[in-house]
């Protein structure tokens, strides 16, 4: 969802190439002097970066979420060691702040696209141009190339929401609504329609902080989080808790909860719904047993269950009674156009998530890679993902080495999936040196990809999806 990286967040196809490299014959000559351009297009600023001898390649990088009354700088690498190497390899990069700040889609897709007719103008037009970004800059990013094909050669979404605007918000409704339902039925929390975010968010910490003294309260907890599949792992510095190590998972996702997902659910939800018009989620039809069946933390709820002498039946008959929320149609349509997938992909994508983000949940990977899929663009999709909790917590070695995939595949016109096995990348993030080791969450880690098929998206919602009538 949405909080982006460590640095903003707090609360083709071959005739579309040979198209590219016949426009590149006009453009102006490449630098000879390394350049920074910083300025504004219209309410956004923006920063551009230019070596010396650039070879004609572009990363434009899409931040993510930054809450309302924060600092809204624009940004142009994930990292400035990154940035370092990218401009030692002889590539530019570029990003926007984007014109707005909350859940700044919308803005964000037309700013982008800005600074890059302004890159065309200001230093000349890119023989390629790859867009990347983190968290909420994911799913611009993804949606950059699916509105505007024709005007990149590639992507790298990076613990994108790519399940889609619709969809994440839907999971996220489930998350709080269980929540309220099963724990505090006749409070004032609100779940849609959040008249003062502040005191709501509030209220819901502390719920939570009182919920999670007891053995009833921690299963409750549990099962919420069950319906929003948060993983059993908080600490990036800690190893993952093992698979039937349940209490320490139900806390991990507690710590989920209370420090990061309800600032989203209880709080900048009420920002969405001012920008969208009106309430853009619904629970209405949805089969809670259902959404429990194929959760990953189905084990673990029934286990607390049993410890706490609870009737799991009976809380999940509540949730599907209970479960009569409906959309404001209006409001749904600004998400589905800012942004949901098609799948329908013209240019290579490489996707990268941390199996333990419980902010944005690896299986929005799943989500997207069906959507991909039933639209036939399987062969332009690769998926890669790293073994530790944290959202969008890679080291800048194992970014830098995505960048590397992405440069061959495009260099080469084919994946090359030997170099996409994880002992690969491992090989290339580690072959950097320990001047990549840190994590943007500030601890020092080996890399760490691994195979891990990522398990289903619970509430899938793409352009062949419709809401429920209001």
């Amino acid at each position: 969802m949405v909080g982006g990286d460590r640095l903003k967040i707090r609360i083709g196809l071959a005739a579309l190439l040979a198209l590219c490299a016949c426009a590149q014959s006009a453009s102006s000559p490449p630098p000879t002097q390394p350049r920074t351009l910083n300025g504004n297009l219209g309410r956004a600023s923006y920063a551009i970066e230019v070596p010396a001898h650039w070879n004609g390649t572009l990363f434009l990088y899409s931040h993510g979420y930054v809450a309302p009354g924060q600092a809204n700088g624009a940004v142009d690498a994930p990292g400035p060691d990154v940035a370092s190497w990218m401009l030692g390899q002889g590539y530019a990069v570029a990003g926007s702040s984007y014109s707005s700040t909350g859940w700044a889609v919308e803005e964000a897709l037309q700013d982008q696209v800005a600074l890059l007719d302004h890159f065309a103008t200001a230093v000349g037009r890119p023989k390629r141009t790859i867009a990347w970004g983190h968290s909420l800059g994911g799913i611009i990013t993804a949606g950059l190339v699916q509105l505007h094909p024709d005007r990149f050669a590639g992507a790298i979404p990076m613990c994108g929401v790519l399940a889609g605007s619709v969809a994440t918000w839907n999971q996220a409704l489930d998350g709080a609504y269980a929540f309220k339902t099963l724990l505090a039925p006749t409070s004032a929390l609100q779940l849609v329609h959040i008249a003062d975010p502040v005191a709501n968010l509030q209220l819901a910490g502390q719920l939570a902080a009182a919920a999670g003294g007891t053995p009833a309260g921690q299963a409750r907890l549990a099962l919420a989080a069950a319906v929003g599949d948060l993983p059993g792992w908080f600490d990036p510095a800690s190893p993952e808790p093992a698979p039937d190590a349940y209490v320490a998972r139900a806390a991990a996702q507690a710590l989920w909860d209370s420090r990061v997902d309800f600032a989203y659910a209880f709080g900048a939800r009420a920002e969405v719904e001012k920008r969208a018009g009106g309430n853009p989620s619904w629970n209405a039809g949805v089969d809670y047993r259902r959404l429990l069946d194929q959760s990953i933390d189905r084990d673990e709820v029934n286990a607390l269950y049993r410890t706490a002498g609870l009737d799991l039946e009976r809380d999940l008959a509540a949730l599907d009674a209970g479960a009569t929320i409906k959309p404001d149609p209006g409001a749904v349509a600004y998400l589905q156009r800012n942004v949901v997938f098609d799948g329908r992909l013209k240019v290579p994508v490489l996707t990268l998530h941390t199996s333990g983000d419980g902010l944005v949940v690896p299986e929005q990977e799943t989500a997207y890679a069906a959507t991909v899929s039933a639209a036939g663009g399987g062969a332009l999709l690769r998926q890669a993902f790293v073994h530790r909790a944290g959202h969008c917590a890679f080291t800048e070695a194992e970014t830098i080495a995505a960048a590397q995939v992405m440069i061959q595949r495009l260099d080469r016109g084919a994946w090359d999936d030997a170099a996409l096995a994880p002992a690969a990348l491992n090989q290339k993030a580690a072959a950097l040196g320990g001047r990549y080791a840190a994590a943007f969450t500030g601890a020092t880690a080996p890399p760490a990809f691994f195979s891990w098929p990522a398990s289903p998206f619970l509430r899938p919602f793409d352009t062949n999806s419709q809401p429920p009538a209001a």
